[in-house]
């Protein structure tokens, strides 16, 4: 494989954009190498503008579940698109698409669009806040809820505390509610729910996380989170952006008997086009302006070509609905691959996968939190993604990212995978 023009393109845009890239991952910085410049998408795969084509298992990060270039999403936008791309004004797709939503996620009653995950979960922050009246955010160590600023936290010095500006640029004063736990730890969680003191607000969670790489909440903890939150009057917040029609049509919500007041979504309900949504209860939902006190707002919020979009997927969603159990049968089958491959080197890897979703890390033990996962071994799998990338298998370039299936993918793509790992684990112990 040549990478010359991919090469010139990252010096290019290095001049022009930061570190090259819109989103940090984007840069390969903790994998090595230069990040492959995309020239187009084609069901399964990627092309980049070498020619190199790419059996991609990032599907732009989830939105993608039929793949590349779905004749139905793309008939729909293409109809949109004749009508005009937006308006700043109410259509009836928006109804149409949040009614389907609530059909199939049912603790949520009403829903909000906006047009990124993180507009979706800061959205639903403030609106438990203006619910509640209480200020205190909980959230759990390797939990991505997108970069607003009072979520952009570290830990501090205790299972139980505030959380700590973890970029630049965030005041301590905008995260000084903002509690920090392991996930996984009901105890951390407790010990926070008390140091608050009984203000907080909300408890925003990935039931199924993705951005430590593929990780389930224990059902117990679920339960736990649930039992606190209404002991002491907040809004438990499942983030299912990324898990969300995903994990099943329903989410997590066909993993775990445990309801949310209010959830937020992204990624498949448009598709590939900028579309997110929060919501919830319309007892909740109703301190949203202009009902209530609660502003939010967004100029291209349900515009109708993700609408368009979000509308094509989840009716083929819907009318698929083997895709799910066949999908994870497959996860399975590359993930189990990839484990068997690696143990012929004595090579220790811990794997999952729910539903499209599916995970790897290189580590002895099971991963159930971040402190799990950071003990994990990232320079293997830096040498792993550069192997396999050279084999024509684009994985997420970082250790911490959830995998995803497609619809168009088979048991011959996971087989062209698993000879790809079989020769690059013979090319890192060579």
């Amino acid at each position: 494989m040549g990478f010359d023009k991919s090469i010139a393109a990252f010096e290019r845009a290095q001049t022009v954009i930061p570190g090259g890239v819109n989103s940090p991952v984007r840069a390969f910085k903790s994998v090595g190498g230069t990040p492959p410049f995309i020239a187009k998408g084609e069901g399964a795969y990627m092309v980049d503008i070498d020619g190199n084509r790419y059996l991609d298992y990032i599907q732009s990060w989830g939105p993608l579940i039929f793949g590349h270039c779905d004749t139905d999403v793309e008939e729909a936008i293409m109809a949109a698109v004749k009508n005009g791309v937006s308006y700043g004004a109410p259509t009836e797709a928006e109804s149409v698409l949040a009614e389907k939503i609530i059909a199939i996620y049912e603790p949520v009653e009403m829903v909000r669009f906006v047009s990124s995950g993180t507009e979706a979960v800061m959205s639903a922050i403030r609106v438990a806040r203006g619910f509640t009246k209480k200020n205190g955010i909980l959230k759990f160590k390797g939990c991505y809820h997108g970069h607003s600023d009072a979520l952009l936290v570290q830990a501090g010095s205790g299972a139980a505390t505030f959380g700590n500006p973890s970029s630049p640029g965030v005041p301590y004063d905008v995260v000084k509610h903002t509690y920090l736990a392991e996930y996984n730890d009901l105890d951390g969680a407790r010990e926070c729910f008390e140091a608050a003191k009984g203000d907080m607000a909300c408890v925003i969670i990935e039931p199924i996380a993705g951005n430590m790489g593929l990780v389930r909440a224990k059902e117990e903890f679920l339960a736990g989170l649930r039992e606190l939150c209404d002991k002491y009057g907040a809004l438990l917040i499942f983030d299912e952006v990324m898990s969300g029609f995903r994990a099943s049509i329903c989410g997590s919500l066909a993993h775990t008997s445990i309801r949310p007041d209010m959830a937020t979504f992204g990624k498949v309900i448009g598709a590939g086009m900028p579309c997110a949504a929060f919501g919830g209860t319309k007892e909740v939902m109703s301190v949203l302006s202009p009902l209530g006190a609660v502003y939010q707002a967004g100029t291209l919020s349900g515009n109708p070509l993700a609408m368009a979009a979000g509308l094509a997927q989840l009716d083929k969603l819907q009318k698929n609905p083997d895709l799910y159990s066949d999908a994870e049968k497959l996860a399975k089958a590359l993930t189990d691959g990839i484990k068997d491959a690696a143990a012929k080197y004595s090579i220790p890897v811990q794997t999952d996968c729910v539903g499209t979703m599916f995970g790897f890390f290189f580590n002895e033990n099971p991963v159930s939190s971040f402190a799990d996962a950071l003990t994990s071994d990232t320079t293997l799998f830096g040498r792993f993604h550069s192997e396999m990338l050279k084999r024509g298998v684009y994985l997420a370039p970082s250790q911490f990212e959830a995998g995803f299936i497609c619809s168009v993918m088979n048991y011959d793509t996971v087989a062209f995978t698993l000879d790809a790992a079989k020769d690059s684990f013979a090319a890192i112990k060579g």
